[in-house]
């Protein structure tokens, strides 16, 4: 299978374009839940692609408002590259979205289309899950304030969090996306400092002595501080251990989910997340 036959046509993808704002992509990974959206500018050609922001770009740089200087370099591939191939860019770079480009922006492949091609059988995979599953677990307290959280994921360089009980039983998961659901940009103001130089400076103008105090508008992100059992998802799906990859990657599909807590009866013993999936395809 190629990625022609999974990708999104450039028909079909949502971008934005240059110059632009970080509004114009919260906007979309708020209302569709993607994980990054391409930029492109518009030519003569048709659009040209430049880069993607993603929701972890806009979290870690709160005061960047220009969309230019949010933009990543990911890895991209061609429409005739088979879906082993980009599986492994995907695992091996960490790139959930890999563009599909060839001398013009033709489309998009992500973690999911391969995932939904796993899922329908159109992409043969053997083995189960506790293959491919991770045992050491990001967890938080289910009453750890959601910027705690956040800070959490960040740390551990993952999507994820499963919230914990006081008795430390599983009671939720928490992700990025839930997070970026509940974000808002916040208007504030951030002082210069006193700027009158030095009386007897050779270089002091009356322009430059008359400047004094000011401020300058910035952006921030916000985010609730509520405790995370107020936005954790408590209607947990599962995995055990002997489910097979396509089973795993159907309840992914079905539930609209990128990662899965695995258990062996109650007990939590490691997580699945999609990407976790694409190593089936060319181990």
């Amino acid at each position: 299978m190629n990625v022609a036959d999974a990708m999104t046509s450039r028909a079909d993808v949502v971008t934005v374009e240059l110059p632009g704002t970080r509004n114009d992509v919260l906007e979309y990974l708020q209302e569709r839940s993607f994980s990054s959206v391409p930029v492109v500018t518009e030519t003569d050609d048709g659009p040209e692609y430049r880069g993607l922001v993603s929701r972890e770009s806009l979290i870690e740089q709160p005061d960047e408002d220009q969309l230019v200087m949010l933009i990543e370099d990911v890895p991209t591939t061609t429409a005739e590259a088979s879906l082993e191939e980009v599986a492994r860019v995907m695992v091996e770079e960490g790139a959930r979205r890999v563009p599909v480009v060839d001398g013009e922006f033709e489309g998009i492949v992500t973690v999911t289309d391969v995932i939904h091609a796993i899922a329908a059988g159109d992409q043969e995979t053997d083995g189960v899950v506790e293959t491919y599953a991770c045992t050491d677990v990001n967890a938080t307290y289910e009453g750890a304030p959601l910027p705690v959280a956040e800070r959490e994921l960040h740390y551990a360089n993952v999507p994820y969090t499963i919230a914990l009980d006081d008795d430390g039983r599983m009671s939720g998961i928490l992700t990025e996306v839930d997070i970026i659901d509940v974000a808002r940009i916040v208007e504030g103001e951030e002082e210069t400092g006193n700027n009158f130089p030095d009386q007897d400076a050779d270089w002091s103008w009356e322009g430059i002595k008359a400047v004094g105090s000011r401020y300058l508008p910035t952006r921030d992100i916000e985010i609730p501080t509520g405790p995370v059992r107020e936005f954790m998802s408590d209607d947990v799906v599962t995995v055990s251990t002997r489910k097979s990859i396509q089973d795993a990657a159907q309840q992914m599909i079905s539930n609209d989910i990128e990662q899965i807590p695995m258990v062996t009866g109650e007990r939590l013993v490691g997580i699945v997340c999609d990407v976790d999936l694409l190593e089936a395809l060319y181990e």
